[in-house]
């Protein structure tokens, strides 16, 4: 009897090891779990912070680009401008040259043509023609 007895403490001793080591199994898989959980909540966390992180540098750069952009084409569209009122101003000079010209032209015409009414004429009998003729034969 006290074999039997021994044994069945034995027993007991066994399966409350059992259930001791099954509850300290469970509570270190529970822990594992918990930690594995929270370390692959840490690791998104982090993820999502560097992707925000890149999402405000690109558009930081994009910002950077298009305000680069806008000072570049405001500064060709001065320089355009800048070369048609050069251009302008090329054609004014050019105008205002050749209707000098036509005027010199026009005043030095009208001096010739005044002098050319006080000329006298060239004589029509000449070397012996009448009227620019021959009028026989030698």
């Amino acid at each position: 009897m006290n074999i039997q007895l021994e044994k069945m403490k034995q027993n007991q001793e066994c399966e409350r090891r059992k259930r001791i080591a099954e509850e300290k199994h469970k509570e270190w898989v529970h822990k594992k779990r918990e930690e594995e959980r929270r370390e692959r909540k840490r690791k998104l966390s982090k993820e999502m912070a560097e992707k925000a992180t890149r999402e405000l540098e690109k558009m930081q750069l994009q910002e950077k680009a298009d305000i680069k952009y806008k000072e570049w084409l405001k500064k060709k569209r001065a320089e355009e401008a800048e070369k048609k009122k050069k251009e302008k101003e090329k054609e004014k000079e050019r105008e205002a040259e050749l209707q000098e010209k036509r005027t010199r032209s026009e005043k030095i015409f009208k001096e010739w043509l005044q002098n050319a009414r006080n000329k006298p004429q060239p004589v029509l009998n000449g070397y012996g023609f009448p009227h620019g003729k021959s009028t026989g034969l030698y």
